[in-house]
């Protein structure tokens, strides 16, 4: 499928902003050092189970492994990555989701973990939306990264699950806030048990009254640096990024949202009470 490169409005800004950022961290060192004294976080694995109404019950339980904001580039140490992928073979999941932000400032960063993700071969396949830093980078050149890696990329388009789960259908659209997301165009024919797939939660503002069983983000890093005990010091704009900015929500549809604190660190290679983190989720 066709995709296009939709940040060249803010190309020479954010060059500028790549080259100052990547001084002030010493090309990765900063970032480096971080890793080495445990600043950005340990990766933990967080679970969840989802049952289905009993109409809908699955063949058998489906294992879902979900990963989101990499932001490859200076502010992240890419042995982080190392340790996902390490985790996403010890789970054995059917299938992966990635939510998006997988680099900072320019495509070429992904390859610090395209290899590990080409490698990762889970049975029922690999799927992918973009975040607001692929598009602002260059989305065009990722998704031939992810497509070469065996990675379906969902910009307002749905796949089937082979059996036997062909009952489901993994709903992905752009972007909400960068991109263009068109809902209908995700879900158009999508089969019975739908997984939403979206790098933030406001995703959910678009969706009106399409149904769907559970809902995937990330974008807001559980707040990155959290006092203890206390709320995220900063949240990423939209209205459902504050609402829900880290776990589970089960909501009224009825439907589950699930929010990642991804994986990587944004602006400064630091994360505190707010590890990286793969989910696990089994679906019923």
């Amino acid at each position: 499928m066709a995709h296009h490169y939709r940040g060249k409005h803010n190309w020479r800004s954010r060059r500028l902003g790549e080259r100052l950022l990547d001084a002030l961290l010493l090309g990765g060192l900063v970032a480096a050092t971080s890793y080495t004294l445990g600043l950005h976080g340990k990766l933990s694995v967080t679970r969840h189970e989802i049952e289905l109404p009993t109409e809908r019950r699955l063949a058998r339980p489906l294992r879902i492994a979900f990963a989101s904001d990499f932001h490859a580039g200076p502010t992240t140490h890419p042995k982080i990555f190392r340790d996902l992928f390490r985790a996403i073979d010890q789970e054995k999941p059917d299938l992966l989701l990635l939510g998006g932000d997988f680099v900072s400032y320019k495509a070429g960063y992904a390859r610090a973990f395209i290899d590990d993700l080409a490698a990762c071969k889970p049975a029922l396949g690999k799927f992918a939306v973009f975040g607001n830093h692929d598009l602002w980078a260059d989305d065009s050149k990722l998704a031939a990264m992810f497509e070469q890696a065996g990675v379906n990329v969902l910009v307002n388009r749905n796949m089937r699950l082979p059996a036997p789960f062909e009952s489901v259908s993994i709903c992905g659209i752009d972007d909400p806030w960068t991109g263009e997301p068109d809902v209908e165009a995700a879900f158009h024919s999508a089969q019975p048990t739908r997984i939403f797939l979206t790098h933030a939660p406001d995703g959910l503002l678009f969706t009106k009254d399409i149904h769907f069983d559970l809902a995937f983000a990330g974008h807001t890093h559980g707040g990155q640096i959290v006092p203890p005990g206390g709320k995220p010091v900063v949240l990423p704009h939209g209205p459902l990024s504050r609402r829900y900015p880290y776990g589970r929500f089960d909501l009224e549809q009825p439907c589950t949202l699930i929010v990642s604190r991804g994986v990587g660190c944004s602006t400064l290679p630091v994360r505190i009470n707010a590890d990286p983190e793969l989910v696990i989720c089994t679906v019923n």
